[in-house]
């Protein structure tokens, strides 16, 4: 392999090095291993409900494999305003919708219309690290806002008013967050709202995990808080409620100048979101729902499991409200979170992520994801029990 090309040597500076390298690391060890139970990555255990892959083939039979329109198919966007409004009250018309390639083009098009150089961006964090690289690539720089166990990793106003500069550009609200399933509380977003009004600051609502809620926290979208549409971008998908991350449908929901703004832009990134993955989300939303109630019913089922077991294994960690992760403290343990994530997996085939993979300068925490069948994770608790038990303490 050439080392030290030219073209890496003509690399632009907006191209940073991020920290994939652990993941990169704890891949290769899984691939050469049999029987791996990987509670790692966030990509469900399920397969996508039958409707909406029958929903994909008949689109194709139809011959429906060509261009959309750059901002997605008419009758998936009236769906997703639809479903906006009867599940979060969000009044957004068709028009003030664009169907991205996932969130994750949701969250560029987001920087590229928003982030000037110099510009900084507050962030949830610990964080999903692709708002890091995002703001990088538009010459900003990302501010993580610290959450803490204490508080069950939700936001806190007083967190974000203090990194709060004249450069400030906006601040990025993940609830439920990833990792750590925290759900930020509604009287604490109606704190946020006033807050970005105080300071005249944009804020991008990602809501992906919202339909991830369970009993006794309550979700509520900023954009359906009075006079916060007009400088609230609300970002959701099909990804993790469906089982589609595959699929590669999100969307990003905006007053319509600004998305009449971002339309070329974002016809530039992909022209549009995979034809036949839009007719499989307008699917999603206008079929049936039993199957999402049925995931929904097992990842409560796993949660309420593995915050039992991990208490009686003597680690600690944020109560998960939503999305389907644990951020667990292994500090008890006398280890490192990368140290116990690669021994773990070396050891007995269990795969975690440690916490510093989504810029948590800690090395307390790993991020449990309970996708694997009830089983599985119990099996797996049992291994990570004995692993604990050999090297408390011996780090």
């Amino acid at each position: 392999m050439t080392k030290n090309s030219t073209l890496l040597a003509q690399l632009a500076p907006r191209i940073v090095e991020e920290d994939g390298s652990f993941r990169t690391k704890m891949l290769g060890i899984a691939a050469g291993m049999s029987n791996v139970i990987a509670m790692g990555r966030g990509d469900p255990d399920f397969h996508t409900p039958r409707h909406i892959v029958d929903a994909a083939k008949a689109a194709l039979d139809a011959n429906q494999h060509h261009y959309t329109g750059p901002t997605g198919l008419l009758a998936l966007r009236q769906a997703i305003a639809a479903n906006l409004a009867a599940d979060y009250n969000l009044t957004y018309s068709a028009d003030e919708i664009i169907v991205t390639a996932g969130v994750q083009e949701s969250i560029m098009l987001c920087m590229l219309g928003l982030v000037s150089a110099g510009d900084e961006v507050l962030i949830t964090s610990p964080r999903f690290t692709t708002y890091d690289t995002a703001v990088h690539l538009c010459g900003g720089t990302p501010i993580p806002v610290p959450t803490y166990e204490k508080d069950d990793f939700a936001l806190d106003v007083d967190e974000i008013e203090k990194r709060i500069t004249p450069r400030t550009r906006m601040f990025v609200m993940v609830s439920p967050n990833n990792p750590t399933g925290a759900v930020t509380p509604p009287d604490v977003i109606r704190k946020i709202a006033a807050l970005a009004v105080k300071h005249d600051i944009i804020l991008i609502a990602d809501e992906i995990y919202a339909k991830l809620i369970y009993p006794g926290s309550s979700h509520l979208s900023l954009a359906s808080l009075p006079g916060m549409k007009s400088r609230t971008i609300t970002l959701n998908g099909f990804s993790k409620t469906y089982a589609m991350t595959g699929w590669r449908v999100g969307y990003m929901a905006a007053p319509l100048d600004f998305v009449e703004k971002l339309t070329e832009p974002r016809h530039t990134l992909s022209i549009n979101t995979c034809t036949i993955s839009q007719f499989a989300a307008l699917a999603a939303l206008t079929g049936p729902q039993e199957d999402f109630a049925a995931m929904y019913q097992a990842y409560d089922e796993r949660r309420l499991y593995l915050m039992g077991a991990l208490k009686a294994a003597g680690l600690s960690y944020g109560h998960p409200g939503g999305a389907f992760y644990i951020y667990t403290n292994i500090s008890s343990t006398g280890m490192v979170a990368p140290a116990f994530c690669e021994g773990l997996l070396r050891e007995t085939g269990v795969m975690l992520f440690p916490g510093t993979m989504f810029g948590d300068d800690s090395t307390d925490y790993i991020r449990i994801s309970y996708l694997q069948p009830l089983e599985k994770i119990k099996h797996a608790m049992s291994l990570i029990n004995d692993f604990i038990a050999r090297h408390r303490g011996r780090a």
